[in-house]
């Protein structure tokens, strides 16, 4: 009986999924076919179907496999000594795929593909769900310190997510710095989370 190599099938399920992502990000759900996902990853049409039955199978593992690796972010900060370094990784981890060039283009195809596929939707909003837990939970441990949270423990959460999906939303518009951007969403959580006092009001604007 032929085995498995299972370090080999990893790497071609990787391999498939990364020329899937490079086919969505450029022409969407709808505009990409599983015969283009096969040329660019350089195999036949058998060995596509081996791996993921249809396209919407594809595309669903592209987030499903972003899920463990958010659930064991949310594990490392939640177990930090210090909520104050469990934040600052928890972020780290939400803004490390910001430099990615085919992020533009997947949230999009997501945004689109939650909208008329409930399963994907959910699976998204579970995602969801466990980060503003584990965002809440740091943030009620700043404010028992005596931090003075700009809003309440699950407001600032809540804000700090719409943040930071604002970003990957905003990364196709011209001129985009992924860095400076980064930069200066960190100063918008500092002031969020009590870190620094809420800048004054210029004189003159409303």
């Amino acid at each position: 009986m032929r085995t498995v190599d299972p370090d080999r099938h990893a790497r071609k399920r990787a391999r498939i999924l990364r020329a899937a992502a490079e086919e969505f990000a450029a022409h969407g759900v709808d505009g990409t076919s599983t015969a283009a996902v096969c040329r660019r990853a350089g195999i036949g049409s058998g060995t596509l179907f081996h791996y993921f039955p249809t396209k919407r199978d594809i595309f669903h593992a592209l987030f499903a496999d972003d899920v463990p690796r958010h659930a064991a972010a949310c594990d490392r900060a939640l177990a930090a000594e210090r909520p104050d370094d469990g934040l600052d990784g928890l972020v780290d981890h939400l803004l490390a795929d910001l430099p990615d060039p085919l992020v533009p283009g997947l949230a999009a195809a997501a945004f689109l593909q939650a909208n008329r596929d409930e399963a994907f939707a959910l699976m998204l909003a579970a995602d969801e769900a466990r980060i503003h837990a584990a965002l809440v939970t740091l943030l009620e441990r700043l404010a028992d310190e005596g931090r003075p949270l700009a809003f309440a423990p699950g407001r600032a959460a809540g804000w700090l997510q719409r943040l930071i999906n604002a970003a990957y939303l905003s990364a196709d518009e011209a001129g985009f710095d992924p860095a400076a951007h980064a930069a200066e969403l960190r100063r918008i959580i500092d002031w969020l989370v009590g870190r620094v006092p809420a800048p004054a009001r210029a004189e003159g604007h409303t």
